[in-house]
Formats: structure tokens, sequence, C-alpha cells
């Protein structure tokens, strides 16, 4: 399967009601983008550099906020060295690592912080069980 496909068929899936996701990528460790929806905003590398710092040194976003794309999302509960999430409004953002990349999912409502969660880390999980 193409990276193209996992973004998608796996990321701007149905996640209910007919809703998806506003945006999504999978983006490798190095910051190059394997996959990304039309919609996915063009990133700076410091921003990539920026967030894998946080993954590597937890807490590291949370004075500063998480950029993409020139947007800024305050910094939400993630999980240590494995998900990072974000809120800016009404939408947000969450960010999984795997071994080799960072699937990010970009959302906005009527699409709930929960279902973003759900969609991006059942895609990272079974990448990372795979060893990707």
């Amino acid at each position: 399967m193409s990276w193209q496909t996992y973004v998608d068929e796996h990321l701007m899936c149905d996640v209910g009601d007919g809703r998806t996701l506003s945006s999504a990528a999978i983006v490798g460790l190095d910051g190059s983008v394997w996959a990304q929806s039309s919609s996915f905003p063009k990133f700076k590398p410091e921003e990539i550099t920026a967030i894998m710092k946080d993954f590597d040194e937890p807490g590291s976003l949370a004075p500063t906020g998480l950029h993409l794309g020139g947007a800024k999302y305050m910094v939400i509960q993630g999980e240590a060295g494995a998900v990072v999430r974000g809120k800016k409004g009404t939408g947000g953002i969450t960010v999984k690592k795997t071994n080799q990349a960072m699937i990010f999912g970009i959302y906005d409502e009527p699409v709930t912080p929960g279902q973003c969660n759900m969609v991006v880390e059942r895609l990272g999980d079974y990448l990372y069980d795979q060893g990707l």
C-alpha cells in the first residue's frame, strides 16, 4: 500500500456522520513528506524540528506552543515521547510518532479532538507495530 493511500483511506476517512479531518500527513522523522492531503499546510523545517524535540524532551513545546504552517496551537495533554496534541480555537492537531515517521491529523469542528486522536493514533499504532 502506498503512503498516499494511508493518508487518503486511513486518515482522511469518515470519522462519523460523513465528517473527516481537515488535513493529514505522514512525515518522516527527517522532515521529508511521505504523503499528505491536498489541504495539509506547508510547514517550515524548524517547525518539524521543534515537534521532534518535544518527543525527545516532553514539555519543550508547552511554553511556545506547537507551530505548523504558520498556525500556533496551544499544547495540551499528550503521551510523553509518543503523542503531541494541540488546540487552536474550535480545532486542533494530533501528532503520533512511530519508529520512522510522524502521523499528523488536523481537525476543525464538528470533528472532535477524540475523533482526531482515534484516527491518527490508530494508524500510528499500526505502523509502529509494523516496525515503521
